[in-house]
């Protein structure tokens, strides 16, 4: 295959995304305005003339514009393509080593915590504020199964299988990753909207069913990383003070640290309240008696802190005790463990 400069590569680009998203010709005028080239109409016209004498467009009709050949498809995919790839190849492994290490360094803090202050203590796994999608690779596993790896933006590779009815033809796995990517990649959840799939469903053709299946598997990839995780350590700490050791109130106490469920949407729903549109506050909060909303929590007194790993990555540290807890020493406590924690994280 001929080595094709910068700028023949770039129009070549931007002609196959153009294509992909109108599925009509495209002129040079309309590459002059979507690429940032600063070429003249002619200057591209000439461009575009050399890439379908190499067999990278073809011309449909006399005056029309360009197509993409499936020699320009290969290319696209070859060039554009690659480095993502290859990028997920080497972030899986390392991702779930460094996972691996996250969750336990969280479980040592989560019961050192508990031992330095006597109280009930939790912290969350990290949550990523934004869920977009970085990159979508579609692999055939054999003739009755597709494998979908989908990396999130922060890094976040979901690999998730999809049978199909039928095998797969390479040409159509080719089709169906560029489609993926020019429509999905740099979106969230909320803004894969309708307009969006019917145009990529319009893109599949005969192969919609798909296309909805591998959607279906990317909107649970991105609802599986907004879920969190909570680690509790020291629930037997609160039965060393007299107001929580009543029969009642110890047994839904205990129930909700063994739970976690109401912990995990406690940290997920209210206690980040006000701050759905920015990052979570960096300053300690106190929840003291009814100011939580869970009714076995009624006599204690929460105090969270947040700890973050990179940009629009956090979680939630929390202490739970009587409301007659030594405030300042809890206070004090979660300053020094986000300094440590950030400190651990800058240099990981």
């Amino acid at each position: 295959m001929e080595q094709l400069d910068d700028r023949k590569v770039k129009i070549l680009q931007a002609i196959i995304r153009n294509y992909l998203e109108t599925g009509e010709p495209v002129g040079s005028r309309t590459i002059s305005k979507y690429t940032d080239l600063s070429l003249s109409s002619a200057t591209i016209r000439n461009e575009m003339a050399d890439l379908e004498e190499l067999g990278y467009l073809i011309q449909p009709h006399t005056s029309a514009g360009r197509i993409p050949t499936d020699k320009g498809y290969r290319l696209y995919v070859d060039t554009m393509m690659e480095e993502k790839v290859e990028e997920v190849k080497t972030m899986r492994d390392q991702l779930t080593e460094k996972s691996d290490r996250i969750e336990t360094l969280l479980q040592q803090v989560v019961k050192l915590l508990a031992v330095n202050t006597n109280y009930a203590t939790m912290i969350t796994t990290p949550k990523y504020r934004s869920r977009k999608v970085k990159f979508i690779q579609l692999t055939e596993v054999d003739p009755t199964h597709i494998l979908a790896v989908i990396l999130l933006e922060g890094n976040i590779p979901k690999n998730k299988v999809i049978p199909v009815s039928e095998p797969v033809e390479k040409d159509v796995v080719l089709k169906l990753n560029l489609i993926l990517n020019t429509f999905l990649v740099g979106l969230d959840l909320e803004e894969i909207n309708i307009g969006i799939v019917q145009k990529m469903k319009e893109q599949a053709g005969e192969h919609t069913t798909l296309v909805g299946d591998i959607l279906d598997a990317v909107a649970n990839s991105m609802e599986e990383e907004g879920q969190i995780q909570v680690y509790t350590s020291g629930a037997t700490n609160l039965f060393k003070y007299p107001e929580l050791t009543d029969t009642a109130t110890a047994q839904n106490l205990l129930f909700t640290l063994e739970d976690k469920q109401e912990l995990a949407e406690l940290i997920d729903n209210k206690l980040e309240s006000g701050d759905k549109d920015d990052e979570p506050k960096n300053d300690i909060q106190v929840y003291i008696g009814g100011e939580t909303p869970i009714d076995s929590m009624k006599d204690c007194s929460v105090v969270t802190a947040t700890y973050r790993m990179d940009e629009g990555v956090y979680g939630k540290v929390g202490i739970i005790g009587p409301k007659r807890m030594d405030y300042e020493k809890v206070v004090a406590t979660l300053k020094n463990l986000m300094n440590d924690l950030d400190s651990i994280f800058k240099n990981k």
